[in-house]
């Protein structure tokens, strides 16, 4: 069986964000480290893999500057090899271009039973990136699984919902978008890490792909900071504070 990671590298969430002034985008050409959300579905990937005995984990990724620190997190935890996406050109990309763009780094991946993808990414959150990624591909998508199996040419999803979850099957290959939290990520041994430096990784651009141009509609015309948080009211206990909490909570509308 074999398995496509989608994996996004980003700035280091534990530093603090830096803007680049000309664009007011989020500054991306220092090192990055592979979104958390992503390893769930790299640990998936692996598990499943190892479930069905044999075949391989590729990942697919898009990143500024030819940038691998994230991908080798991720091949160090079992994954085979990996195809990277860098080009100028896609600075600032949209939801849309970015689907289109990983769309096409499968088609560099070699034969797939099954793509998996992070539900959303820790510094996007759009959400909408694997679902649009399918229609490119013109493949079912489910999402929100928390538990994904394989059975001969069809996978099995329990997609969570508010209310508990929904039992889904459809037939492969398709895109699967996966919860934060659904396996335990393994952490890479100093064997995994080792090896994934001789691991092999293909970097191409938007023309490997034979997208001609890249547009996008984010503009982000200006950014400001938040405005800061007002000190709230502060209540003596006097033996008859509850009525004032109560009345506070009466003109919120709360009760």
């Amino acid at each position: 069986m074999n398995v496509i990671v989608c994996v996004k590298q980003i700035p280091d969430p534990a530093l603090p964000g830096e803007l680049d002034p000309s664009t007011n985008t989020l500054k991306r050409d220092g090192k990055l480290i592979l979104d958390e959300s992503d390893s769930y579905g790299v640990e998936m990937a692996l598990q499943l893999v190892g479930a069905a005995g044999d075949g391989s984990v590729t990942l697919v990724s898009m990143a500024p500057n030819d940038e691998v620190s994230g991908l080798r997190t991720a091949l160090a935890m079992g994954a085979e090899k990996a195809v990277l996406v860098s080009d100028p050109s896609l600075s600032g990309a949209d939801a849309l271009t970015t689907a289109k763009v990983l769309a096409g780094a499968v088609g560099k991946a070699g034969d797939y039973d099954l793509i998996i993808a992070g539900t959303e990414s820790s510094d996007g959150y759009t959400g909408t990136v694997p679902e649009q990624m399918a229609e490119v591909l013109g493949l079912p998508s489910v999402t929100f699984a928390k538990t994904i199996a394989v059975d001969g040419s069809t996978v099995k999803v329990d997609r969570q919902t508010e209310s508990g979850y929904d039992e889904v099957t459809c037939p492969l290959p398709a895109v699967v978008s996966v919860t934060a939290g659904v396996v335990e990520p393994r952490y890479p041994s100093f064997k995994g890490i080792m090896a994934a430096k001789s691991k092999p990784v293909d970097t191409v651009t938007a023309a490997d792909l034979g997208i001609e141009s890249v547009s996008w509609a984010q503009s982000i015309t200006n950014v400001e900071d938040a405005p800061a948080r007002e000190a709230g009211e502060i209540i003596e206990d006097d033996g008859e504070s509850f009525n004032k909490i109560v009345e506070f909570l009466d003109n919120l509308k709360v009760i």
